[in-house]
């Protein structure tokens, strides 16, 4: 009897410490506040196994949702994990596009409970996570950063440009199709019959045929209000710049 309540005493301990670590799997999801994009892996640097990840976060970004990690049910000082990351350099002559990869061990700040693991790529390229419920913009976000990522002006004109370019090419490519139908417009109309006889079932019955002047009149009168309306689009475009 005595043997047998001094096992019980000896395994108790066993029972509470696996009770101790208990674990949970949570969701992962990566915020970039910086001015280049990456892509993470978490990875736990004593399990191995335990990994999540893989996405690419965009510059000043958000990514989506990625499963899972696991974390004990209990938080304990000097909890780390390992993110294994991925960021690239501005294009080459070349078009190659350089990329630096690392790897840093940061430690989990204190949770109540395991929430989901937020990866965060901080202004200077540091890296961060915390394991939050609450998104970036919540009163309660845990992070440093409070807010989801503002693109920087350099930025936000880097993009504003590239809008700029599509317009400015719809607009040349409008100039160019009145142009060319006012010079040479049996040429023309022909072309834009072949193209469209077989997308508009209701050319036929409209317009006898490309060399009908009606159709001359359409194609005109359509290139001429597309051609307006992208140098609306273009004006408005550059009041937008940032």
């Amino acid at each position: 009897m005595k043997k047998f309540i001094l096992l019980c005493f000896l395994i108790m301990p066993v029972f509470a410490a696996c009770n101790n670590t208990s674990e949970t799997s949570v969701s992962v999801h990566g915020v970039n506040y910086s001015d280049q994009e990456f892509i993470y892996v978490l990875q736990d640097p004593l399990r191995p196994s335990n990994q999540a990840g893989g996405e690419t976060i965009g510059r000043y970004g958000a990514g989506g949702t990625m499963c899972c990690f696991t974390l004990p049910e209990k938080w304990r000082p000097g909890l780390k994990i390992n993110i294994q990351y991925t960021y690239y350099l501005p294009k080459n002559p070349d078009g190659s596009l350089p990329e630096i990869r690392k790897s840093t061990v940061v430690e989990l700040p204190h949770y109540d409970e395991p929430q989901e693991l937020w990866v965060l790529r901080n202004a200077d390229g540091s890296m961060g996570i915390v394991s939050s419920i609450y998104q970036p913009d919540h009163p309660k976000w845990p992070g440093k950063i409070k807010g989801w990522p503002v693109p920087s002006l350099e930025y936000r004109r880097e993009r504003w440009g590239l809008y700029m370019k599509h317009e400015l090419d719809a607009l040349e490519n409008s100039e160019t199709m009145l142009n060319n139908l006012l010079s040479d417009p049996k040429k023309e109309t022909k072309e834009a019959w072949d193209f469209e006889v077989g997308r508009d079932l209701e050319l036929k019955s409209k317009f006898s045929g490309f060399n009908d002047p009606k159709y001359l009149s359409y194609l005109e009168k359509s290139y001429k209000e597309s051609l307006e309306n992208d140098k609306k689009a273009v004006e408005e475009m550059k009041g937008r710049k940032p």
